[in-house]
């Protein structure tokens, strides 16, 4: 779960504000070593109003989509046979409970963003950091952001991946997702076939 959390780290932030649900899609920061279950690190738009809605403390949902695609029923060397497939989606995903937390202290914002533009930055030819833009331009953005932390309490992670289908339509479908170039999920798939045996 840890690992589609740092592959896929833009979470869906649900929380129950005064007008009911509301979901903001942020770029998270896992810290999977601390506490009991992790933590996660984040920060938001000071115009954001999420900051400001949420009391101290609030339980929250963040969502990760991992991967995930459609799946023809084609795929299924038993649908040739039988006729009796029909189409359908796999996907991981991986739900994150927890209690959120507004950080905003510059210097714990400019720590936030400073480790994850490391992080996005590192496949670059030539990385962005901060001090390749004028001090003051990035005191000002700076400004216009506040840090939030979930102390994650309860991680739950779901996979469709064809599991309720025989082993030979499960592998074809897994070859054909690889040879489409959805390599990631495809080998997620084969990799459920040997958990389960």
């Amino acid at each position: 779960m840890h690992t589609i959390v740092r592959r896929h780290p833009l979470g869906a932030l649900i929380t129950m504000g005064p007008d009911g649900f509301d979901a903001n899609h942020i770029p998270f920061e896992l810290d999977a070593a601390h506490g009991t279950h992790g933590l996660l690190t984040a920060h938001v738009a000071r115009a954001n109003p999420v900051w400001q809605q949420c009391q101290e403390g609030a339980n929250v949902l963040v969502i990760f989509r991992g991967n995930e695609s459609y799946i023809s029923p084609n795929w299924y060397p038993s649908k040739h046979e039988t006729h009796r497939q029909v189409p359908t989606w796999n996907y991981e995903v991986v739900h994150v409970h927890g209690r959120l937390a507004v950080m905003d202290e510059e210097k714990f914002v400019r720590g936030v963003v400073a480790r994850l533009t490391r992080e996005h930055e590192v496949s670059e030819p030539r990385p962005w950091k901060m001090g390749d833009s004028p001090p003051d331009y990035i005191e000002q953005m700076l400004k216009a952001v506040v840090g939030i932390q979930v102390e994650i309490t309860r991680i739950e992670g779901k996979a469709k991946l064809s599991q309720n289908r025989e082993l030979r339509d499960r592998l074809n479908a897994a070859d054909t997702l690889i040879a489409r170039g959805e390599e990631s999920l495809g080998r997620a798939m084969r990799e459920a076939v040997k958990e389960s045996k």
